[in-house]
């Protein structure tokens, strides 16, 4: 008899709870609760807002390599030219660069008109060729048989070559021998000066001790 009325009691004492409004949950919004609700220890008073922002950010920085820049290559299209090729390429990431050029060889065509020349029996003709290199010419100034010049040969040659010095292939490195030349010559000049006054200080001293040791009688 006494628990139904022990349950009779609960059930008077126990009271429905509705809720007053309707709770939205956003990310990036704001959540407003209305009405009163109590719940445990946390009370929402009426007009109560709950504000949560959340910030994602995300960078990324990718590099990648750039095709490589190619030189162009260079093609002579016969064996028989004085011309080489030369070309260069550069890359970055910002930009690449390439390019190309062929350069003539003076030596190589030197030669092959030198060698056209004796060909056609034109020997003198080949050899002032060759004497446009300064290094022939200077081999055959050394051997005593001077490059051709204005028609002439051998000493004529020669003293045309020291009268129009100018027009020498090797002028530049002429002059400087020449200079290297005088101021070696001022240099023997002024050991031989020394020497010479060395020995004339040497030869004084002599006479004026032979002088000293002579012993002058006096006449009667």
């Amino acid at each position: 008899m006494k628990t139904p009325l022990i349950i009779l009691i609960l059930l008077l004492l126990t009271t429905s709870v509705f809720a007053g409004s309707t709770q939205t949950n956003t990310s990036g919004s704001n959540t407003a609760i209305e009405g009163g609700y109590t719940g445990g220890a946390t009370t929402y008073e009426s007009g109560s807002t709950s504000t949560t922002t959340s910030t994602n950010s995300s960078t990324s920085n990718i590099k990648s390599a750039p095709p490589t820049a190619s030189a162009p290559s260079y093609n002579s299209m016969t064996q028989d030219v004085c011309s080489t090729g030369a070309s260069v390429g550069i890359q970055t990431f910002g930009i690449g660069v390439s390019g190309g050029k062929h350069f003539i060889d003076k030596n190589c065509e030197r030669l092959k008109l030198a060698r056209i020349l004796n060909d056609f029996g034109m020997k003198v003709g080949a050899v002032a060729i060759l004497c446009q290199d300064e290094r022939v010419f200077e081999a055959m100034i050394q051997a005593g048989t001077p490059c051709p010049i204005d028609g002439k040969i051998g000493k004529d040659a020669m003293n045309l070559w020291k009268k129009y010095d100018n027009e020498r292939p090797d002028y530049k490195v002429y002059v400087k021998r020449m200079d290297d030349r005088k101021k070696a010559d001022e240099l023997e000049q002024i050991e031989m000066t020394k020497e010479f006054e060395r020995i004339e200080a040497e030869r004084i001293k002599e006479e004026e001790k032979k002088m000293k040791n002579i012993e002058w009688v006096d006449p009667k």
